[in-house]
């Protein structure tokens, strides 16, 4: 009986609200995620104390984490670039 009101419940919202996916990282991003810890811990401390030097902590973080996301984001795109470019010289066309 509680099954299939579980059933029932999970259904009628699937219907209503509609089924939402969860968003797939980046493979490069999965590192990256101790980074946004960091900044979220750092927006929280301004948020619970508005001083000079939390706002300066706060910015220096989101600082940092953006030229990391950044760099990341590069060395991915290099990597799979020169796997493009291995593929290519091999002629292997599937990969």
């Amino acid at each position: 009986m509680i099954q299939k009101t579980e059933n029932t419940k999970t259904s009628a919202a699937k219907e209503s609200l509609g089924l939402c996916e969860l968003k797939q990282h980046k493979p490069w991003f999965d590192e990256c995620l101790g980074f946004l810890d960091q900044r979220k811990l750092a927006k929280m401390q301004w948020l619970e104390n508005p001083s000079q030097n939390s706002v300066d902590n706060l910015n220096n973080v989101r600082r940092e984490a953006s030229r990391h996301f950044r760099n990341k984001k590069k060395e991915y795109l290099k990597s799979k670039m020169k796997e493009l470019e291995n593929n290519s010289k091999i002629k292997n066309i599937k990969d």
